[in-house]
């Protein structure tokens, strides 16, 4: 099977996972809302942001460095497996014993038994991670996305039969604990015929993974701060309940995309981290990257920013009217977030990730300043109007790093995403154009607003963009 091939294949399971998980995720918040308080959600926010602070540090970066290498050394492979279990396990104590200091910074008792079940995450999360990280350097996606799948029905059942039960915030953790337990079990069943651990524990062996992943652990702390001070500082300062807003609206606008570009970058990693020295080759990728990452997510932004009064009502129910102007605000960060991810597979595949590292260092000296003037000035939202601008910045330092690494590209990328933009333009339009005559907001109402603009939008790009004969002719591909 070729490389296009492989990317095709590995895109149309993965296009299958997000698919699900997105549908279920939203299903799932919609449910929520009606039996949840806005704090709850805050709550779980504080629990999600631990975990994801401190995975920066337990599992190094290896999975980046495993795919880059192609490493395939059982040796090599059994050390890094053993350190990332003890990594674990000790920072899931660390986890544990900080519920102190979480509950003092943002005033809520309720965290304490959330900090402390959340530190079991990280006992089990790196049992079978690194069958995960083999799949998908072997191109498996079939099987990547079959655990992902079963994992987050898991999830999700269990996490909203809690909620019905009265579990309230602690609903939400028991379901990730449930997820991630049938997906590391499921990860050690696909993976295991790619690795057999063994008693062998040498850091000497692993010293360039080690190298390669402190470059990942220095850029994954600037970056989750540069990513989630708002987020820090809304709780800190605004309390949970505004915090749960503000998740909320981040969920609905960012989350989808924050699920959708991964597709194309994890299938594309593993095959560019192989034409790693051809520059050239790269250069068309990462152009075809951006240009597919616009055809899908521009309209479901701009299609969310015109129809947000209508949606949130419907969604999540009455109660939830201050996450609109949020989320008309976060469409904006998720157009400069998609935008800017594709650096990563680029820096990544040229073995150059402290060119991350450093741009999330300039970003964060800018983000910092400006989420704790505008906070003062405008709560929540001036806080979410920092992160856009911040957001902003980033994306135009990310794109001179991408010109120093393969040259030239900002006249090529204009000329394909003018397309996009332009039809997104007449989808709204449109729109609002029949949201004035009807100036009411009921389920009908909302369907036609969105079936209008995907008839419009995906009218425009069959005409002009992927013609309905190249699409069939790529269907026999697959």
């Amino acid at each position: 099977m070729s490389q296009k091939q492989q990317a095709i294949s590995g895109g149309k399971w993965m296009s299958l996972s997000t698919a699900l998980s997105t549908l279920l995720q939203f299903g799932q918040v919609a449910v929520l809302a009606r039996l949840l308080e806005p704090s709850v959600f805050g709550i779980v926010s504080v629990s999600t942001l631990l975990i994801a602070f401190f995975s920066i540090f337990a599992n190094l970066g290896f999975s980046n460095s495993i795919i880059y290498k192609q490493e395939e050394d059982q040796q090599v492979l059994s050390t890094i497996y053993l350190l990332n279990l003890a990594l674990g396990l000790v920072v899931g104590v660390l986890v544990f014993f900080s519920w102190p200091l979480v509950v003092a910074y943002y005033k809520e008792p309720r965290l304490e038994p959330v900090i402390k079940l959340s530190s079991l995450y990280f006992v089990i999360v790196y049992v079978g991670q690194i069958y995960l990280f083999l799949l998908q350097k072997e191109l498996q996606f079939r099987a990547v996305a079959t655990i992902d799948m079963a994992g987050t029905l898991v999830g999700t059942f269990t996490t909203i039969l809690l909620a019905y039960l009265g579990f309230a915030e602690l609903a939400l953790i028991y379901g990730q604990l449930a997820q991630q337990t049938l997906k590391s079990g499921l990860q050690l069943i696909y993976g295991g015929h790619l690795f057999s651990p063994v008693l062998k524990f040498d850091l000497a062996l692993i010293k360039d993974h080690l190298r390669f992943g402190l470059y990942n652990v220095g850029d994954g702390i600037v970056g989750f701060i540069q990513a989630n001070s708002d987020n820090i500082l809304v709780g800190g300062m605004l309390g949970v309940k505004q915090l749960g807003y503000y998740t909320l609206a981040s969920q609905l606008a960012v989350f989808p995309i924050s699920k959708l570009s991964p597709i194309v970058l994890q299938v594309a990693y593993p095959i560019l981290a192989r034409l790693k020295g051809d520059t050239d080759e790269l250069k068309k990728s990462y152009l075809s990257i951006l240009d597919l990452l616009s055809y899908v997510n521009l309209p479901l932004l701009a299609g969310l920013f015109i129809t947000a009064d209508s949606v949130v009502p419907l969604f999540y129910g009455p109660g939830w009217e201050p996450t609109i102007q949020l989320i008309r605000i976060f469409v904006f960060v998720s157009i400069f977030t998609f935008l800017s991810n594709p650096l990563f597979t680029l820096a990544f595949s040229k073995g150059k990730p402290k060119l991350l590292f450093m741009l999330n260092v300039v970003t964060l000296f800018i983000k910092i300043p400006l989420v704790y003037v505008l906070a003062q000035y405008g709560g929540v939202v001036g806080i979410a109007v920092a992160f856009m601008l911040a957001t902003l910045a980033n994306l135009i330092l990310n794109f001179r790093i991408v010109h120093t690494l393969i040259g030239s590209f900002l006249s090529e990328f204009a000329q394909s995403i003018a397309k996009p933009v332009l039809f997104c333009l007449l989808m709204v339009g449109a729109i609002a154009i029949y949201k004035s005559f009807t100036n009411s907001v009921s389920v009908v109402h909302t369907i036609v607003q969105i079936v209008l603009g995907g008839v419009i939008y995906i009218g425009l790009t069959l005409r002009y963009k992927f013609p309905l004969a190249d699409l069939k002719a790529l269907g026999k591909t697959v």
